[in-house]
Formats: C-alpha cells, sequence, structure tokens
C-alpha cells in the first residue's frame, strides 16, 4: 500500500510539471490542436508507466504468496480433513451470495432432432425441474429466446443440453461466447474435435506430439460405420500385448466386446467417471446385455479388480492423448466445467489387457437386443445418474461441512489470501475443486476414472500430466493437480472404511426399506414402443393418460419403471405381466398399470395408471366420379398364401361394386371364393380408396341379403345353439340384433344361457363358451360333454332343419370336433338339424406376452388347415361359412383383444332405442367356473350388467358383419331375395 501511495504522489507531481511546461509553450507559439495532441500523448505515456509498475508489483506479490502458499499445500495435503472441510466451507458461503441465482437457475436443452414429447427430452426437462431449474426449450441455439437475448449476451444460464442434431449449434455458442464460471455445457469443445475420423484413422492420432507413443486402440475406431464386433486387434497388437497378458484359465474366458460408458467431468484438468453398468456380448452371444459384474463373475475377485484397473488406465490414456493433441490444454480452456459422455467399446482377446475398437462421443446401445427400446431404457437411467451427480437438488440451507472446522477455516487463509477462498486459486479452479469434491462425495453409480493417486511402485507413464504441468502458470497447476489427486486418495480411502464398516446398503437403515416395503408408489416413466405422444405430458402425479396411434400401428409395446425397485408393476391385473405387448384394435383400448406392494402375503394395489390408446381407422378418400374398382385378397404386411398375389388390383372393366356384385347366381354355399372389392382413384395407393364402400365379393355369386321381415319370418319356430368362444358369440349378437332390430341384453357369456322371447317368443337362442381354457386343464370339459350340454338346456329340440347348431371359433376347430359333433347328434336323434361350421380365423399372429403367436409359417398353414375342415365339414352335409378368407385380407381391422381375432365389439348406445319388440327374457344354466377376466379371445371393457331398463346395445364390426349376413343367408335360403352383402 506504500508503494502504491508513492507511486501515485511522484505521478501527480510529473503530470503537474508537464501542464505547467505546456501551458507556457502554448503562450509562446502552439496552435489550439497541436496544444491538444501533446496533452495527449503525455498522459498516454504516463499512464502505461503506471500500468507497468502496477503490473510488476502485482507479480512480485504473487511470487511472494506462491512461495508462502507451497508450505500451506504440503500442510494441507498431509490434512485432507482440513482440505474437505475449506471447500464445503467456501462451498456454503458460495450458496449463501448465490442461493437466490443458484436454485432459480435457467437450463436450456436444445432438442435438435428429437421431439419435445420424446422421453429423453422429458427426462432432461424432469430431472433438471426436480433439482430447481427452469426449463426452456429450442431447436437449435440460434433459435433459442434465452440464448438470443441483447442484454448480458444471452448469459444468464446455467445449464445448456445440446441433444443429437443440435451439437454444431451448440458448438458455434460455446466458441463465440465463452460459458461464465458456472455455466455449464454438455459438450466439451475438445473431444469435438479430436475424436473425428480422418479418412478411417482418429484425428488425434494424427498429431506429431504423440509420435512414437502407443496406444491400445484401433486407428479407425472414430468411424461411427465400425462395429465393435469387426474390431480385433491385429498380429502386431497382439506381440506388443503378449508379455503382459495373463494366463487365464478356461472357466475365466473372457473373449468379449464390452460397452464401457465414461463420464468427462472437466477436461483442464482431466477429471473423469466410469459408469458401473457396462454392456457385454461375448463371443457366444447374438445380443449384448447391461451387467455390473461381468468382470468379477468371469475372473473372481482379484483378477476382476486387475482388469478393471487395466480399464480405467487405457481409457485414461486415451482421453489424455486426446486432450494433449488439441488447443484445450491451454490455460484458458472456453468452458471450465463442460462435461462430455462418452462410449468405449473394448475388445478383449483372452486377456486382461483390452484393445479400444471404438469410440464414440455420446451414449450408444446398439448391441441389445431391441436397441430402440431396451436400449432407450438403459439410456435414460444412465442419463438420470448423470444428472443428479452433476446437478444436485437445490436446498433452501447451505450444506454444513463434513468435520467441524469450519469456523476455524472461514478465517484461515493460505497464502494470505482474503474471503472463504483460502486455496489463493482462480475462480475456475476453486469451482472445479468444489465440484469435485461433490462428485466424490456421492458419486451414486459412478467410480472415479481420473485422476487417481499413483502407488508408490507405479512405473506408468503418465502422458498428458508432465505436458500439462508444463503448459501452467508457475505454483499453480501442479499444486491444483497435487489437490485432485488428494481428494480421490482420501474418498478412496474413506468409501473403502465406510463398506466395511457398513456392508448394508444406505436403505437398510430405513426400516420399510428394510422389509421391501413400496413406500412411493409412483412411475418414474413410462416407456412405449413406438413411443407415444401423452396427453398429458407425464408426470409422476398424474394417473390418467391419452395417446392416439395411426391405422397401421398394430402393437405398442409398453414399460413402466416404477420409482422405488420395492414397488411391483403389473399390467391390467394382479398376475399380469411387468412388461407387455399389447394388439392395439381399432377405436378406444385401455390399459391399466397397477404399482404394487407384495412385501406382504397379501399384495396390495398401492396406485393405478391408465392409459387409453385410440387406433384411427384406415385413412380413406371420398368416392369421386373418377375411380377404378379395385380388389385384393390378402394384405402384404401378412402373407397368408405365398402363391397369390397381396394388395390392390385392377378388376378390368369393372367401374362400380354393383356392377361387381351384379351375378344372377346365388351362392351354394358359405365357402365360395371372393375378394374384398373397394373403389380408388388409383390400386396402387390404397390412401386414394373409399374404404367405407368396401365389400365382399364371391367371385361367380353372390350372397342373397335378407331385410328384417323376411329374416324375422325365417326365424318363425327356429331354436338356435351356438357352441364356441368369443368369435361365435359376436355372430349370435349380430343375429339378435338383426332380427330384433334393437339389442337390449348383453352379456359377455363364458357359460351357458338361453335367450327367450326373441323375435316376440317365436325364436330361442342358446349359447355355451367352448373351450373353457382359465381352467386347470383336467378340468376343462371335454367337446362332447359341453355340447351335450347345450343340447340339454335348450330342449325340447326338433330333428329338423328348424333347429340350428352353429360351431366353430378362432382356430380350435379340427376333425376330431366335427366327428364328434356327427356322433353326438345321431346319438341324441338330431342328425336331420341343421349344423354350420364356422371355420378358422385371422388370430394369434402378433407377438403378445401372455398368450401362444403363430409365426408366418405357421400363420400359412391355418389356411391349408381350414381347407381341409371346409371340405370335411361339406362331406357331412353341413353348411360352411369361410372366414379365415374373410379375415386374412383385413386382419389389421381388428377391435379389442389381445389375441387380435375379434372383429366385432358391442357397445353401448349413448341414447337407447325404440325397441320393435318386447323384453329378452334372459335366463343362464350351468355351474361352470367363469374367470371372464382371463379371457384370451375376449375384450377387456367392462362387463355390463343384463337387463337394464332403458338400455340399447349395437354390435359394430364391418367384417363381423359380412360373414354374419353369409350365415343368416345359409339359414335363410330359401326366404332370400335379390341383394347383396354390403359393409353396414
Amino acid at each position: 500500500m506504500v508503494r502504491v501511495l508513492t507511486l501515485s504522489r511522484n505521478v501527480c507531481a510529473e503530470v503537474g510539471m508537464l501542464f505547467r511546461g505546456i501551458w507556457a509553450l502554448r503562450r509562446r507559439c502552439c496552435t489550439g490542436p497541436l496544444l491538444l495532441l501533446g496533452i495527449a500523448v503525455g498522459l498516454f505515456y504516463h499512464t502505461v508507466s503506471m500500468h507497468r509498475d502496477r503490473t510488476e508489483f502485482k507479480s512480485n506479490q504473487r511470487d511472494q504468496r506462491n512461495k508462502s502458499a507451497v508450505f500451506d499445500y504440503k500442510l494441507l495435503l498431509k490434512n485432507p480433513e482440513r482440505l474437505v472441510s475449506l471447500l464445503e466451507a467456501s462451498q456454503a458461503d458460495s450458496f449463501v451470495r448465490h442461493s437466490k441465482r443458484s436454485c432459480a437457475g435457467k437450463a436450456i436443452i436444445l432438442t435438435g432432432q428429437h421431439a419435445p414429447t420424446d422421453t429423453e427430452v422429458q427426462l432432461y426437462q424432469r430431472v433438471l425441474q426436480q433439482q430447481g431449474y427452469r426449463v426452456d426449450q429450442a431447436r437449435y441455439a440460434e433459435t433459442s429466446a434465452s440464448l438470443r437475448q441483447d442484454r448480458r449476451d444471452g448469459r444468464d444460464w446455467s445449464v445448456l443440453i445440446c441433444l443429437k442434431g443440435s451439437e454444431k449449434s451448440c458448438l458455434r455458442k460455446i466458441n463465440f461466447a465463452h460459458p461464465q464460471r458456472r455455466q455449464r455445457v454438455n459438450i466439451i469443445p475438445a473431444f469435438a474435435g479430436a475424436f473425428l475420423d480422418m479418412g478411417g484413422v482418429c484425428r488425434f492420432l494424427t498429431d506429431s506430439q504423440l509420435t512414437g507413443v502407443t496406444l491400445p486402440i484401433l486407428p479407425s475406431a472414430c468411424a461411427f460405420s465400425t462395429s465393435p464386433q469387426e474390431g480385433t486387434p491385429n498380429a502386431a497388437e497382439d506381440e506388443r500385448r503378449q508379455p503382459i497378458t495373463h494366463n487365464l484359465s478356461a472357466n475365466q474366458d473372457l473373449n468379449a466386446t464390452v460397452n464401457v460408458y465414461v463420464l468427462v467431468t472437466s477436461a483442464t484438468p482431466l477429471t473423469a467417471f466410469v459408469h458401473r453398468t457396462a454392456l457385454v456380448k461375448t463371443h457366444l452371444d447374438k445380443t449384448s446385455y447391461a451387467t455390473e459384474v461381468f468382470f468379477r463373475e468371469r475372473l473372481g475377485a482379484d483378477l476382476s479388480h486387475r482388469a478393471v484397473e487395466h480399464m480405467n488406465r487405457v481409457i485414461s490414456d486415451i482421453l489424455k492423448a486426446a486432450l494433449l493433441s488439441t488447443k484445450e490444454s491451454s490455460y484458458s480452456p472456453r468452458c471450465q466445467l463442460c462435461f462430455q459422455l462418452m462410449t468405449f467399446s473394448l475388445r478383449y482377446n483372452s486377456s486382461l489387457h483390452p484393445v479400444v475398437v471404438k469410440l464414440q462421443t455420446d451414449l450408444h446401445f446398439d448391441g441389445m437386443k431391441d436397441p430402440l427400446f431396451d436400449g432407450q431404457i438403459a439410456k435414460e437411467y444412465m442419463l438420470e445418474d448423470v444428472l443428479k451427480l452433476l446437478f444436485p437438488a437445490c436446498s433452501s440451507e447451505p450444506v454444513e461441512p463434513t468435520f467441524p472446522f469450519r469456523k476455524q477455516e472461514e478465517n484461515k487463509n493460505y497464502g494470505d489470501c482474503e474471503g472463504p477462498n483460502g486455496l489463493c486459486l482462480p475462480p475456475d479452479e476453486m469451482n472445479l475443486l468444489q465440484q469435485f469434491n461433490q462428485h466424490l462425495k456421492r458419486p451414486g453409480p459412478f467410480q472415479l476414472l481420473y485422476p487417481i493417486s499413483p502407488l508408490p511402485d507405479d512405473l506408468h507413464h503418465d502422458l498428458i500430466q508432465t505436458e500439462s504441468l508444463s503448459a501452467q502458470d508457475y505454483g499453480w497447476r501442479p499444486a491444483l493437480m497435487a489437490l485432485l489427486q488428494e481428494l480421490s486418495l482420501y474418498y478412496t480411502r474413506k468409501h473403502q472404511t465406510e463398506s466395511l464398516d457398513n456392508p448394508k446398503s444406505p436403505e437398510a437403515s430405513d426400516p420399510l426399506s428394510r422389509k421391501g416395503r413400496c413406500v412411493d408408489p409412483h412411475l418414474r416413466q413410462l416407456y412405449t414402443d413406438p413411443p407415444l405422444v401423452l396427453m398429458p405430458a407425464f408426470n409422476a402425479l398424474e394417473k390418467e393418460y391419452r395417446a392416439e396411434v395411426p391405422f397401421d400401428v398394430i402393437t405398442v409395446r409398453i414399460w413402466p419403471e416404477p420409482v422405488s425397485p420395492h414397488c411391483h408393476i403389473h399390467l391390467d391385473e394382479h398376475r399380469g405381466p411387468r412388461m407387455a405387448n399389447y394388439p392395439v384394435g381399432l377405436g378406444n383400448s385401455r390399459i391399466n398399470i397397477l404399482v404394487m406392494d407384495e412385501s406382504e402375503a397379501e399384495p396390495v394395489v398401492m396406485t393405478i395408471y391408465t392409459l387409453h390408446i385410440y387406433r384411427e381407422s384406415r385413412p380413406s378418400l371420398p368416392m369421386f366420379d373418377e375411380y377404378v374398382m379395385c380388389s385384393f385378397e390378402q394384405d402384404c404386411g401378412l402373407v397368408v398364401r405365398p402363391d397369390q398375389p397381396c394388395g390392390l388390383e385392377p378388376i378390368p372393366g369393372m367401374r362400380s361394386s354393383e356392377e361387381a356384385q351384379a351375378s344372377p347366381r346365388l351362392c351354394l354355399s358359405g365357402d365360395e371364393p371372393g375378394r374384398w372389392v373397394v373403389p380408388c382413384l388409383s390400386c396402387s395407393d390404397n390412401r386414394t380408396c373409399d374404404w367405407r364402400e368396401v365389400a365382399w365379393q364371391p367371385d361367380s355369386c353372390y350372397h342373397p341379403l335378407l331385410d328384417q321381415p323376411q329374416l324375422q319370418t325365417c326365424m318363425t319356430d327356429r331354436r338356435v345353439l351356438f357352441i364356441g368362444d368369443s368369435t361365435n358369440r359376436g355372430m349370435m349378437y349380430y343375429l339378435m340384433e338383426r332380427v330384433n332390430t334393437t339389442l337390449e341384453d348383453w352379456d359377455k357369456a363364458h357359460d351357458t344361457i338361453v335367450y327367450h322371447n326373441l323375435n316376440q317368443g317365436r325364436t330361442i337362442v342358446s349359447y355355451s363358451y367352448y373351450p373353457q381354457f382359465w381352467l386347470p386343464k383336467a378340468q376343462r370339459p371335454t367337446f362332447q360333454r359341453a355340447l351335450q350340454q347345450l343340447l340339454e338346456r335348450s330342449q325340447p329340440l326338433e330333428n329338423s332343419p328348424q333347429t340350428v347348431l352353429v360351431a366353430g371359433g378362432v382356430q380350435w376347430l379340427n376333425m376330431n370336433h366335427l366327428k364328434t359333433i356327427q356322433q353326438v347328434l345321431e346319438r341324441e336323434g338330431l342328425e336331420k338339424i341343421m349344423v354350420v361350421v364356422k371355420s378358422l380365423g385371422m388370430g394369434f399372429h402378433l407377438p403378445v406376452d401372455g398368450i401362444r403367436s403363430l409365426p408366418l409359417n405357421g400363420v400359412q398353414e391355418l389356411y391349408n388347415v381350414n381347407k381341409n375342415i371346409l371340405e370335411s365339414a361339406k362331406h357331412l352335409g353341413y353348411e360352411v361359412i369361410d372366414t379365415l378368407s374373410i379375415t386374412m385380407g383385413r386382419y389389421k381391422e381388428f377391435l379389442q383383444g389381445r389375441c387380435a381375432c375379434h372383429f366385432h365389439e358391442v357397445y353401448k348406445l349413448p341414447f337407447p332405442t325404440a325397441a320393435s319388440q318386447r323384453k329378452l327374457k334372459i335366463l343362464r344354466l350351468g355351474g361352470e367356473s367363469r374367470n371372464p377376466a382371463d379371457e384370451q379371445t375376449g375384450p377387456r371393457e367392462r362387463k355390463e350388467p343384463s337387463s337394464q331398463p332403458g338400455v340399447s346395445y349395437h354390435v359394430k364390426g364391418p367384417v363381423n358383419a359380412v360373414y354374419s349376413e353369409i350365415l343368416l343367408s345359409r339359414m335363410c335360403v330359401n326366404h332370400a331375395v335379390n341383394g347383396t352383402i354390403r359393409q353396414q
């Protein structure tokens, strides 16, 4: 201070003398402009002189402080508890000064190629909001209002997250305006250039500073087109690694590719962590799998520890070499707290020393069985771990130091520094130390990768440390590196001691967690494939969601993830699957997600989430004046008959559906060959068709369409018996609605039910469900017993065509059932009744969890089985309906039900219709066990009570209407009039 005052006094005296001289000169000869120029030159000279003197003074002062600090640093290195306490005291003081700004910080997410509704974007937003940040979204930096603010150059943000597609935009932002001291970006500029692919060679490997340095990495590791399986060490690399190869026994096979996930939290100096989860693919595996214990399972405790050390050293060497080849190792990095996620693919070939075969500056899970689903979930779990490590939640109170030295350390100065920064470090380095201390204190699922304090006998050459030290200002960078290493050594020992003293997890102290209780019954996220746009956006506290999918989406995979691992997830019911593929029928589907506590003997449902999915109808255009008629037998998405064409084909010379159906001949059976016909603008694009006008057309005949009076006359004094599954039941309810005008009673029957007084009491309809698959196999009634019970409970029966038996279902019917029908009817004296066999139908062709699923060749085999059933039934004199040929061309148009086999749905009309017939009387018979909730072939809608006054129902489904009308035409062939079966 004395020196400064002396300098100021001398400067003032000299300036006064200069002005007096200039004033005297002006009175003699100088003009005004010349005088002003002289004054300016004089002021500039003395300003430069003052700056030089001050610089020399500060340099001397700093040198003195450095010399005194070196000894103090050695004291701190010998007492790491004081170092930790000093960092926490400094951080607590910083919290007090910046608490409002820090806890209300702004985070900006640049979505790039992602939609705002993607689960990855939602994950970043959710976690950052939980940690106390206000979150804004934009696609690129140039389109972000927060980053384009004129004032402060848009620097009022705290976190910048750049997702795929926005990286270049982020780099331009970092290069144009360096982030401030506490601003963080998820891209390290140095790595963006170092790991570029330069004609098949990683860019950093071409740097002259690495000449003569051998690194365990393939030169082509940075090429995105290289797969980890293709990267194998060459002979030279094998020879180089041979002296250090450990001999592994047969049961210690280490022939595998391991994806390791690295989080670099700082580039200058280098600090990095590795996630404990790795992605492994051995030479025996077809796909990769995530694991945390690969080395321990394969090598045992001792060798696994050594393998991890070698792996960490390989990764550290590559990171340091990359930084050495960039300008990021200079004293002023562009982004001090920038961080980077990386994927290292390491190849092990019967050695503990791996070779890096692929290196990516992002998280990648491409080798998993389902990378678009399983990989996305694994990635988001890891991202959540990263965010919680880097951005701890804001607290309203500053965190107290771990050790009781805070009051002493607040005023303790190392090297004559004032304020909380008692280490005399620049603010950037102090922030880095504080961050590193917090990461080591609560690492979560991460383990420290670098820096690790070297062991006394470790002679490994450090590629980057010497270069870094020589590139830094005198005295401070070596001290910073020493402090980082001391912190890493201190926490390593501390965590080892804690694990020995308390081997149980922290959750063990919680009595509820110790019992495995579900104390937080909420979902962390709801994953779907394909990704659904949930309305509203997912929130753990929101219990009901809606989503829409287009017509071509026929399955959705659901994977709910709970917040707590002690909570169990079941879909739809208490014993439902944890995760499942769901068929999505046309219209509305409902999926219940049960969050359950199974810690006690009786599981308890804690929370229920509901997902409503609406699947759109087939895209359709209204019919124009100019159109052509097209036909199809099967959809190209599922080719049942490989020997026949698929998709739309033009019908030559045909201009209308009426013209297509103008055949004068009545069809003689219900299995006449046919096809679907539809008007289109072009047969090459099914989106140009008017699907409201689609109709089933036999090739050379027509099925008559009966009006209601003719149908009622035909059904007078008749008894119609149905035996089969829910598809058979759908035909029964269609018949009841057609005969009676309205359907005022509906029941999803799974036993035997009889409807009396249909058609003003002149028609009786009965139904028996078969097969009852929900019962144990030994308790299931045989088809013969089920048929006999139906006949008994439908008495009296007339041995004539006035009694009709309709048998069939999706895919359970076979030749033996036809023989059983013949034998039972002959024994009961009913061999002259009309028997209608409903053949097989499309279903069970989708990969749905919990039920059987047919492969493509199994579906194609159905056609041959169905053909044999039809021929055998006709040989026995039975009527037939070929439902397989009708359903296979429109297999995507199934309605609710997990089997994807229902082409009908019964729903309650919003307003009751005027009934033209008397109220039906229902008689239920039979005591068989029932479990409708378990019905594989039944819709999962809520069961409506029977005989509700003023309630009407309607059977919808155009495909079901077609084969049901064929049933009516075969039953009433003698009452038919000319007409055509069309979509109702």
